[in-house]
């Protein structure tokens, strides 16, 4: 039996007053982080954010599409896509 394994796309807010999950964006997430867009900061910092809103380890996160891109793709291992959606929609509800 494999692991599960989820795609989540993402809308991101870089250089933002705080981070968080903010909701829906059409079919991405929409997240905030205040690091720049510099030098992979931001991406970095959106990766720190969903490993610690999602509950898994930052290793179990890839930025798979959208290096330079405020629209992204991040793959997740350990999680059903179900299970990531409901996380998520917790968090942006405590916002």
């Amino acid at each position: 039996m494999t692991a599960p394994r989820a795609t989540l796309r993402l809308r991101v807010v870089p250089a933002a007053r705080r981070s968080g999950v903010v909701g829906r964006h059409g079919d991405a997430w929409k997240v905030r982080v205040s690091a720049p867009a510099e030098a992979g900061r931001a991406n970095d910092a959106v990766l720190a954010l969903l490993a610690q809103t999602l509950h898994v380890r930052r290793g179990d996160l890839e930025l798979t599409a959208g290096f330079t891109s405020r629209d992204k793709v991040v793959t997740l291992d350990g999680l059903t896509s179900e299970t990531a959606e409901t996380r998520l929609a917790t968090a942006a509800e405590g916002r």
